[in-house]
């Protein structure tokens, strides 16, 4: 149970900072190109 245990453990950790990385990179990509949409438009 605890080599089991140990392995889930490492895998979520080597899991967790490509997910958080990837989602911060998508909200932001998000975010921007709706800022870029709602002020483009005005702009023209």
């Amino acid at each position: 149970m605890g080599g089991l245990e140990t392995t889930i453990w490492y895998i979520l950790g080597f899991l967790a900072m490509p997910v958080i990385f990837l989602t911060g990179f998508f909200l932001f990509s998000y975010t921007s190109i709706f800022i870029l949409n709602l002020f483009g438009k005005n702009a023209e």
